[in-house]
């Protein structure tokens, strides 16, 4: 990619060593960066450090003799505004409007076309404290991007979410977002892989779904400098990078998309899980109830009592905060009769009030790993868009919901 103008926001946190790691790999790159620290960060990395990394002299105070202007003039020349690491106190003050220090200013000077990147690092308590969380959600919604924390031990000692993200993650994200036009970024939420409902303490009701597909849909959207939240099953392909967050059973899935779509605003959800239409209501051997959940004998013939489960998907959109959010469904037939398919469709397009539909029979399914025959149906009756693969799929949907954001 061609080189471009990073402004770089480091406030204090011990983790300023990795955010150093970063900017030196985005100045390698052939980006110019020109780094702010407040005088917390000072206390970790001198000033004499960033300059040695960037060559440019490195701002920290408003009110620096000759440079009174530079909080709006560093946002009128950055082509992105990365905060690295974001500590709770920077999280909640740029939440809170407050101006007072130059990241403060620089951020309500900031033109709301230049995109701007957060990194967090802090405790784990801290992470997950309500004000924090707030903060985050404020800034999402004002089109604020939030890398996903790592989890693991702490500089305090501590275990649990609220490590910096590492330093390539760091330099991806920022790539990522400076190949997307102005406010075209988007919160994606993608759903993957095939529910597991219990049968006994070891056994369990399943389906074949690798959760490849979703996988490659949550890796593309990524790349193209979407925010994505994967919710896959346990046993689904994992994507490196991606936040994400792990079901097992209906259940598990359902109160994920209820806390994800009620408690932030996501623009768009594609929800390739499959999920199981049963759950088991009872077991039987030799004509007794057994408990849900115990262990059954290896020897024995159980007879199992299944029940219908909630379609999810009906109800994404009547749970989402966003009333404009996209819903991108799937729908798997079995060797169906073209007039039979478009029927399956037209239902789920109904049932789910859904804005694309991606058809793909078991007919037409190969022993490729990236062949995926399928057709996106878009509600109103435009003609299918026909794909090939699963490569093939994720462009041509992330051009689809790009098209159609709602600003």
């Amino acid at each position: 990619m061609s080189p471009s103008k990073i402004l770089f926001i480091l406030s204090g946190s011990i983790s300023a060593y990795k955010a150093c790691e970063a900017l030196s790999r985005l100045v390698q790159a052939g980006h110019t960066v020109r780094a702010v620290a407040t005088p917390s960060a000072l206390r970790f990395v001198g000033a004499a450090t960033l300059e040695g990394l960037t060559g440019q002299p490195v701002a920290t105070e408003l009110w620096t003799a000759g440079r009174a202007m530079e909080h709006v003039h560093l946002t009128r020349w950055a082509d992105l505004v990365l905060v690295c690491p974001a500590t709770a106190n920077q999280l909640n003050r740029l939440a809170a409007g407050l101006a007072d220090d130059l990241p403060g200013a620089l951020f309500l000077a900031s033109e709301r076309t230049t995109p701007w990147l957060l990194a967090p690092a802090m405790n784990p308590e801290m992470w997950r404290h309500p004000a924090t969380r707030a903060a985050v959600e404020r800034l999402r919604e004002w089109g604020v991007r939030c890398l996903p924390v790592g989890h693991g031990r702490t500089a305090c000692g501590e275990t649990g979410e609220g490590r910096l993200a590492e330093a390539g993650d760091i330099v991806l994200a920022v790539e990522q977002m400076l190949t997307r036009p102005a406010g075209r970024s988007l919160r994606v939420v993608i759903t993957s892989g095939g529910t597991a409902e219990p049968i006994d303490g070891v056994r369990v009701l399943s389906n074949t779904s690798t959760g490849f597909t979703g996988a490659l849909i949550a890796r593309h959207f990524a790349r193209c400098g979407h925010e994505v939240l994967l919710l896959r099953a346990a046993t689904a392909v994992a994507v490196p990078s991606v936040q994400e967050e792990i079901f097992q059973t209906h259940a598990d899935l359902d109160r994920a998309l209820t806390e994800v779509l009620g408690g932030e605003r996501v623009d768009v959800v594609i929800h390739a899980a499959a999920v199981s239409d049963f759950a088991v209501a009872g077991v039987e051997v030799d004509g007794k109830e057994v408990a849900v959940g115990q262990k059954l004998d290896s020897r024995a013939s159980p007879v199992l009592r299944l029940k219908p489960q909630a379609k999810i998907v009906a109800t994404l959109r009547s749970r989402s905060r966003n009333a404009a959010v996209k819903v991108v469904a799937f729908k798997l037939t079995d060797h169906a009769s073209e007039a039979a398919a478009g029927r399956a469709v037209a239902a789920l397009v109904a049932e789910a009030d859904a804005d694309f539909v991606v058809h793909n029979d078991l007919a037409t399914r190969t022993s490729g790993q990236d062949a995926f025959p399928a057709a996106i149906h878009r509600r109103g009756g435009e003609p299918a868009i026909a794909c090939a693969t699963r490569g093939e799929l994720a462009d041509r949907l992330e051009q689809l919901v790009a098209q159609t954001q709602v600003s």
